[in-house]
């Protein structure tokens, strides 16, 4: 029986903990609250999830990781309910641990889609996040590292490989010779001819490269889906916010995808009441995601964090911000609502995964017929959509 892993947060923290349970297999007496500090809320549910850890296993040894780990760690070590925390940096280190280290490559349970970890970190500093504090400067892994995680998964019979990392566009920049990340990107496609899918996670627009664009744009095995690092549509709000992109920045990146690749879906996260937004700004953020037709959309209020510098801006009030929050979601959820509607009646390509769902290429998530086998690649063609989900 190997320790409990609670991951909180992005996929980052998803892939770091599957990665934690192969190495702590043995570990039966440890629960592992991989934490995320992003926002206040995020705190918040870290230490709901410390507190429901130790009513579930009152005997059990409960150590903290994560970014809350580091930009929290008095107050998560003052819990009368941790045992001890383990720095962020850290928590794939076996002597952190004390355990042995693998002695052959760790394979873990056989998935339909997996996560690899290309990136850690973040040399930027936008006004609101805390990320680099609790994660610190950018890290690349080499090609022949991600291709040796690639090659794992593959020799499982994983159909779709998605790249992750808390900046995923800035990977390389730290290794020899600087490459970027559609090199990458290329290196995958070409060493794994039969890999059917290779996804991005969240990429910063303004650092999409040359050939990372012409892989979005032309190559089928690159899924037509971006989820962009966008946070705001107004243009003082994003310099504020110490952003390195436009407005018009991003219309022109989706346009010029779109242009080539009319099935690209739009993801995006979108933050609601940063501090010195009025109506006007909240306005331009809400159009934004018609003029983009984001239909993946990851909406969060403004939360002042230790130590930055949007934390000492003149704040909003919290129920406007709230009230702001749940407008763009309507406002998303709308769009996604259109879009899928758009879906019913077309020819989609769906990977089958466990629960009975799987997910098209782009990322729409599509109701299997009964018996599916999980790890199939189908074309199912919906017929309507119901609660958010296209019925084959």
């Amino acid at each position: 029986m190997s320790a409990e892993v609670h991951s909180l947060g992005c996929r980052l923290n998803l892939s770091e903990s599957e990665d934690m349970r192969a190495l702590l297999r043995e570990a039966d007496d440890l629960v592992v609250i991989n934490s995320c500090a992003v926002t206040s809320e995020a705190v918040r549910q870290t230490r709901q999830a410390i507190r429901r850890a130790r009513r579930a296993r009152p005997d059990a040894r409960i150590v903290v990781t994560g970014c809350a780990a580091e930009v929290e760690r008095e107050a998560l070590a003052a819990m009368p309910e941790v045992d001890g925390l383990v720095a962020n940096t850290a928590k794939l280190d076996p002597r952190a641990w004390n355990v042995p280290p693998p002695t052959v490559p760790e394979r873990r349970a056989a998935y339909t889609r997996a996560f690899v970890q290309v990136q850690n970190g973040c040399d930027h500093s936008c006004t609101f996040c805390v990320i680099p504090q609790g994660r610190g400067a950018s890290r690349s892994r080499t090609i022949g590292e991600a291709l040796a995680d690639v090659a794992v998964h593959h020799e499982r019979g994983v159909k779709e490989v998605i790249l992750t990392g808390v900046d995923l566009t800035s990977w390389g920049e730290d290794l020899e010779g600087a490459p970027r990340l559609g090199e990458l990107c290329a290196a995958i496609l070409d060493r794994f001819p039969e890999l059917p899918r290779l996804r991005l996670s969240s990429i910063d627009g303004a650092e999409v490269d040359p050939v990372l664009f012409e892989l979005l744009a032309s190559e089928p095995r690159v899924m037509p889906h971006v989820h962009l690092s966008l946070q705001h549509g107004d243009d003082l709000i994003l310099k504020r916010m110490k952003r390195r992109h436009s407005r018009a920045d991003a219309v022109t990146l989706v346009e010029s995808l779109r242009a080539r690749r009319p099935d690209l879906a739009v993801g995006a996260d979108l933050m609601a009441g940063f501090p010195t937004e009025n109506e006007a700004a909240h306005a331009a953020n809400l159009s934004i995601i018609g003029e983009l037709g984001i239909v993946h959309g990851h909406v969060f209020p403004f939360s002042p964090r230790p130590g930055t510098p949007a934390a000492r801006m003149p704040q909003v009030e919290p129920a406007l911000i709230k009230r702001r929050a749940r407008e763009l979601r309507e406002a998303v959820s709308k769009e996604r609502a259109r879009w899928l509607a758009a879906q019913v009646s077309r020819p989609l390509w769906v990977l089958a995964e466990k629960d009975g769902t799987g997910h098209a290429e782009n990322f729409a998530r599509v109701r299997l017929p009964d018996g599916t086998v999980p790890g199939t690649v189908l074309c199912l063609t919906p017929a309507n959509v119901i609660e958010g989900i296209l019925e084959a």
